[in-house]
């Protein structure tokens, strides 16, 4: 690969990000969360969703934190401690449009 295509990302790389895969639910505070830390590099990055039905519609937050760490399990369990500090924090404005 040439260095102008390296530098401008003119071709997929296995360094970039890999898709989040969302892990097994958890309940908390009457919301849904989940962990979805994603690869990206040698390392993992912290995500999730926060989920919740609210007035009859099911509505959902994802996040993504600036956060790295050498495993996934670490990674998921930041994401978790992050989701549920995000609900004590936001409670259901956390669904509210910020635009």
């Amino acid at each position: 690969m040439s260095f102008w295509k390296s530098l401008f990302g003119g071709s997929a790389s296995s360094e970039g990000p890999a898709a989040a895969k969302a892990g097994a639910p958890e309940s908390y505070n009457g919301f849904t969360i989940r962990a979805a830390p994603f690869k990206n590099g040698a390392q993992f990055q912290a995500a999730g969703h926060i989920e919740k039905e609210v007035g009859g519609v099911r509505k959902e937050h994802q996040f993504i934190r600036a956060d790295f760490f050498s495993s996934l399990e670490e990674a998921e369990r930041f994401s978790l401690t992050k989701a549920r500090q995000i609900v004590d924090l936001m409670g259901e404005s956390v669904f509210e449009d910020s635009r």
